[in-house]
């Protein structure tokens, strides 16, 4: 499976993994390298502690690097009045009878804690590319969904204000 990543997002990843080799991993050994001379391994937290470290930096740079080789680079762009990427939504949720605002990101972005939600959500898959004004039926799953109408959007851009996510 590929993700659709922006250029943004594939720029932040080669930064994290550039942070993490050059920076982060070097710090790493060097605490395990300590840590080894305190002793007994196997008995030894701070050893244990270094080497999951390591372990977990290695891993993350792993996985960025799988995600920059398989990701599909997609545009941002969308017409004035249809809902795209990086667009800050307002969405009338009819059950609840509240309005809620969100802003549509790259998976990589999702933040739901802070309405960063992702397109490839439920609701991010079926509030993408409707128009103001639209009615939409989001389906969580086989026994669940909700309407939404769209009130409103504002042109959002992608830049470097969004964090991508952690693991």
């Amino acid at each position: 499976m590929h993700d659709e990543l922006t250029s943004v997002d594939i720029k932040k990843m080669q930064e994290e993994i550039e942070y993490r080799k050059f920076t982060l991993q070097p710090q790493l050994k060097e605490a395990l390298k300590h840590a080894r001379e305190l002793g007994d391994l196997s008995e030894n937290f701070e050893y244990h502690s270094a080497k999951r470290d390591l372990g977990k930096n290695n891993s993350r740079i792993r996985y960025l690097q799988q995600m920059i080789d398989t990701a599909v680079v997609i545009d941002v762009g969308s017409e004035e009045g249809t809902v795209g990427l990086f667009d800050k939504v307002t969405l009338y949720v009819e059950d609840d009878d509240e309005e809620m605002t969100i802003t549509l990101v790259t998976t990589l972005r999702q933040d739901s804690l802070n309405n960063l939600i992702s397109k490839e959500s439920p609701l991010g898959k079926a509030i993408i590319g409707k128009k103001v004004g639209d009615r939409v039926f989001v389906q969580v799953n086989d026994k669940f969904g909700y309407y939404v109408v769209i009130r409103s959007t504002q042109k959002g851009v992608d830049d470097d204000s969004l964090s991508i996510s952690s693991f």
